[in-house]
């Protein structure tokens, strides 16, 4: 059974940068595409990036496009969202979430806990 752990998230200023983690446990990553994605208060779920299970594509959703970078580790079964020039827009929960399919249509059967990010001055 997968298990995803996020790790990364806290309190940043404006402009500053964070980076996510998303560990694996229980079986190999090398299959699942994983995804990003975030829940601010009183909004919707929604995605940010995901990358395929070889690492070959990635998408990102428009609102960090140029900011975010999305990549894996199949070794050490390890996603990374980094976040760079954050706004306080980007404040959210930030989850985690995989599913056997080579890319990324989902959906997503497996979720991490989330971690929380805070972009505040």
């Amino acid at each position: 059974q997968l298990q995803l752990v996020e790790s990364g998230g806290g309190l940043v200023q404006p402009e500053g940068s964070l980076r996510l983690s998303c560990a694996a446990s229980g079986v190999t990553l090398d299959y699942y595409a994983v995804g990003w994605f975030r829940q601010a208060p009183g909004k919707e779920r929604e995605g940010v990036s995901c990358i395929s299970s070889s690492g070959g594509s990635t998408n990102y959703a428009d609102s960090v496009k140029g900011r975010f970078t999305i990549s894996r580790d199949n070794a050490k079964k390890t996603v990374y969202l980094k976040m760079n020039s954050l706004k306080p827009e980007d404040t959210a929960v930030y989850y985690c979430a995989a599913d056997p399919h080579t890319g990324c249509e989902g959906p997503f059967g497996y979720w991490g806990q989330g971690t929380q990010v805070t972009v505040s001055s």
